[in-house]
């Protein structure tokens, strides 16, 4: 087998460079949202995912929510995505309680309930990305 230099020094430089193929990432939170929450808020989220008709109630503009009199709420967010911190008064939840279904997810892995806590800041924080 003949010794080619000339590409060893190719591949080293490239090495060295950082030359390797771009893989566009997607920012943190997308598959979350695309999995737990496009079905009924719409890739957009803007309350239009392909379930959103068969709702008693339609799901809000996730885009609009900085609007709100006390702007962008992310603990108030994360406990609404979490569910399980419902106060009676406001009446039945059609969301899914995701807090619930992120343990059941988790179930005996290890740090279990700060993973779903992460999962539900992940989401709060793409969220906030996608206000107007």
């Amino acid at each position: 087998m003949t010794a080619r230099p000339g590409l060893a020094v190719v591949v080293a430089a490239a090495l060295a460079f950082g030359c390797r193929p771009t893989v566009e990432e997607s920012p943190p939170g997308v598959a979350l949202y695309a999995r737990y929450c496009a079905s009924c808020h719409g890739t957009a989220a803007r309350g239009d995912g392909p379930v959103a008709a068969a709702l008693r109630s339609p799901p809000p503009d996730l885009t609009t929510l900085a609007r709100q009199p006390h702007g962008f709420d992310d603990a108030g967010l994360i406990a609404v995505i979490d569910g399980r911190r419902l106060v009676a008064a406001h009446g039945p939840r059609e969301m899914p309680v995701w807090g619930a279904v992120f343990d059941q997810e988790l179930a005996g892995q290890p740090h279990a309930e700060r993973v779903t806590l992460l999962r539900a800041q992940v989401l709060a924080d793409y969220l906030r990305t996608l206000q107007q």
